[in-house]
C-alpha cells in the first residue's frame, strides 16, 4: 500500500524521547503485521477491576492498532482475538467476548469505510453465537469491495486445527481423483489455510511478555520476525507499534540463506 506521509507525520507528532518517526525506513516496511493481544485480564486485575474491564479497554487498543496499521501502509494486519482453547474460560467471560465482538464490529464499520479497510476472519465461525455470526457477515459484506488494507481477526482459531482442516481437504481431493499425491506442495497447502491469499506475516508482536505462540499461525510464521513487549495489550499504543516496526527493520532477514550472498 502507498503511505500517505502527511497523515503519517501528523499521526506521529509529539514523539516520546526514545523513538521517532525519523527512525522509520519507509522503504523497508513490513507487508503484514500480526499481533497476539495478551494481558487484558492482568491489566484489569492490576487496577482492582473485573477482568471484563480489561477486554473493554483492549478494544480501544485494537482500534488504534488498526489505524496505525493503515497509516504505516500495511497490506495486511491480523490479530489473535479468540482461540479454540479460549472456550475453557469462565462462561461469563466468553459471553462478554462474544458480545464485544458483535457490538465492536458494528461501531467500527465507519472506521473501516473511512480507511478503505477490508475485513476478513480466520477460524471456524460456525461455533459462534448466531448474533455474532450475523454481525461478522455484515462486516464482510459491507467491506467486500474495499481495496485498502486487509484486517483479519482470528476468532475460534487454532493453528493445529487449521492444518488438520487443510490436510483433510487435500485428502478428500486426492480420494476423489481431483489431485494426485505428487501435486501436494507448500503452495497447495497454503491455498487451503484460512489465510489463503494473504502474505505471511513479516512481523509478529506479542504483548504482556509471554514467550509462546499459543497455537497461532504455526504454518505462516515459519520465517516471521518476533517482537515481544512487556506492555499489556490495553496499554499498547501507536508508539509501541512504532518501536516494534523499527526493531523489525534493524534485523537481517536471511530466510535460511547467508547475508549478502
Amino acid at each position: 500500500m502507498r503511505i500517505d506521509t502527511n497523515k503519517l507525520a501528523a499521526y506521529y507528532a509529539d514523539a516520546p524521547a526514545d523513538v521517532s518517526l525519523a527512525d522509520l525506513d519507509l522503504a523497508r516496511m513490513p507487508s503484514h503485521v500480526s499481533i497476539i493481544m495478551d494481558g487484558n485480564g492482568r491489566w484489569a486485575e492490576a487496577r482492582g477491576l473485573d477482568r471484563s474491564r480489561g477486554h473493554v479497554a483492549g478494544v480501544d487498543a485494537l482500534r488504534e492498532a488498526v489505524t496505525t496499521s493503515v497509516r504505516l501502509g500495511l497490506d495486511a494486519f491480523s490479530v489473535y482475538a479468540f482461540s479454540t482453547e479460549n472456550w475453557r474460560r469462565p462462561q461469563r467471560e466468553v459471553d462478554l467476548l462474544m458480545h464485544l465482538f458483535a457490538t465492536t464490529l458494528v461501531k467500527e464499520l465507519p472506521l473501516f469505510h473511512q480507511e478503505n479497510v477490508r475485513l476478513r476472519f480466520l477460524g471456524d465461525l460456525t461455533a459462534l453465537p448466531e448474533r455474532t455470526r450475523k454481525v461478522f457477515q455484515q462486516g464482510l459484506d459491507e467491506t467486500a469491495d474495499h481495496t485498502g488494507m486487509t484486517f483479519a481477526l482470528a476468532v475460534n482459531y487454532g493453528a493445529r486445527a487449521e492444518i488438520v482442516r487443510a490436510a483433510r481437504m487435500i485428502a478428500e481431493e486426492v480420494a476423489a481423483g481431483r489431485l494426485a499425491p505428487a501435486d501436494v506442495d507448500e503452495e497447495l497447502v497454503g491455498d487451503r489455510l484460512y489465510t489463503a491469499g494473504l502474505p505471511d506475516p513479516d512481523l509478529l508482536i506479542r504483548t504482556s511478555g509471554e514467550l509462546r505462540l499459543s497455537n497461532y499461525l504455526l504454518w505462516q510464521l515459519a520465517y516471521t520476525e518476533f517482537y515481544v513487549t512487556d506492555t499489556l495489550w490495553p496499554d499498547f499504543d501507536r508508539w509501541d507499534y512504532l518501536r516494534a516496526v523499527v526493531a523489525f527493520q534493524r534485523r537481517s532477514r536471511r530466510f535460511g540463506g547467508v547475508s549478502g550472498a
